[in-house]
């Protein structure tokens, strides 16, 4: 999620701000806190039920898709190795998509989805080990299919569905058309629960509480931390669905997948939790471990990869 001053259609502000008033302080002469870092536990391979982890997969706003893979991302991609790969925000139509990925041995069923009125912005896309059964675009709503947010992958025992949502915007300008996505992808979601359990991840730009995001007080009426975006969270979570990271780890702080660009954000760990994997309560028994890959570098955001039984 681009959040430089110039990209004023996807930015989350506030940072900047909050950077400039810890600059101001340091001026009087008062030492800096050190940061405080989160580092990501030792994986757990054992659902709570006893099963074995069988299912691996990564998720990661690339901002970018050609220079993330200048910056070496698939390198690191083929040292994760999972079994899915969801990218978000691709920025890059399907024409001009980099030979390095598209032929990508390691995952021959690979998806795109890219904005249908604005090249370079947006886009989605589902790289694959095994081929799915079946696989959609969008969520059925025109309104919000043009921008390239949502690809559905069906496998024999769950959806798996990869989302890139709406900012707010700057100014909260897009507020609105925010919160008719939440009630329609909300919609959407539980359509395809009942059917067969899911697994949503991806940018799903919303902080859900205050432990995640650095500066909350400084947030309250910035894009992914307004009330109303975070009652969008809460009520997709009171449908039916849990946030696995949040499961696994409640009272976890500091840990966080996207910092600015600005004011050397990522060093000081002032960042934000915007990226998630979200599953159907079916299959909670399954879960094995959520991670946060916050020392992968190539974006202003950091991978995820969630274990899984199923």
């Amino acid at each position: 999620m681009p959040k430089r001053a110039k990209k004023n259609e996807e930015g989350v502000d506030g940072e900047a701000d909050n950077g400039t008033a810890a600059a101001k302080k340091e001026k009087k002469g008062k030492e800096p806190e050190a940061p405080i870092l989160y580092e990501d536990p030792p994986e757990k391979l054992t659902s709570k039920d006893g099963r074995a982890a069988n299912m691996k997969i990564t998720s990661w706003n690339v901002d970018g898709l050609r220079a993330w893979v200048k910056k070496n991302g698939l390198d690191w991609v083929r040292k994760e190795d999972p079994d899915i790969l969801c990218l978000q925000e691709t920025k890059c139509a399907e024409k001009a998509l980099p030979a390095d990925i598209t032929g990508m041995p390691e995952y021959p069923h690979k998806y795109w989805a890219g904005s249908e009125d604005k090249e370079g912005y947006s886009g989605v896309a589902m790289l694959c080990k095994t081929e799915p059964l079946n696989v959609t675009y969008g969520i059925g709503k025109e309104e919000h299919d043009k921008e390239g947010r949502v690809i559905t992958a069906e496998f024999p025992d769950f959806f798996l569905v990869t989302a890139y949502v709406p900012n707010a915007s700057r100014g909260l300008v897009r507020l609105d058309y925010r919160k008719t996505w939440d009630v329609d992808f909300r919609a959407y979601l539980c359509g395809l629960d009942a059917r067969k359990p899911l697994v949503l991840c991806g940018d799903l730009n919303v902080a859900h509480q205050e432990i995640d995001l650095k500066n909350p007080k400084g947030n309250r009426k910035n894009a992914g931390f307004t009330p109303e975006e975070r009652e969008g969270f809460t009520q997709l979570l009171e449908a039916g669905f849990t946030d696995s990271f949040r499961e696994l780890y409640p009272d976890q702080a500091y840990a966080y997948t996207f910092w600015t660009y600005m004011m050397n954000a990522r060093s000081k760990n002032v960042g934000w939790r915007l990226d998630y994997f979200v599953l159907s309560s079916a299959l909670l028994p399954g879960l094995c471990d959520s991670k946060i890959r916050n020392t992968a570098m190539g974006s202003d955001h950091c991978p995820i990869t969630l274990f899984l039984a199923v």
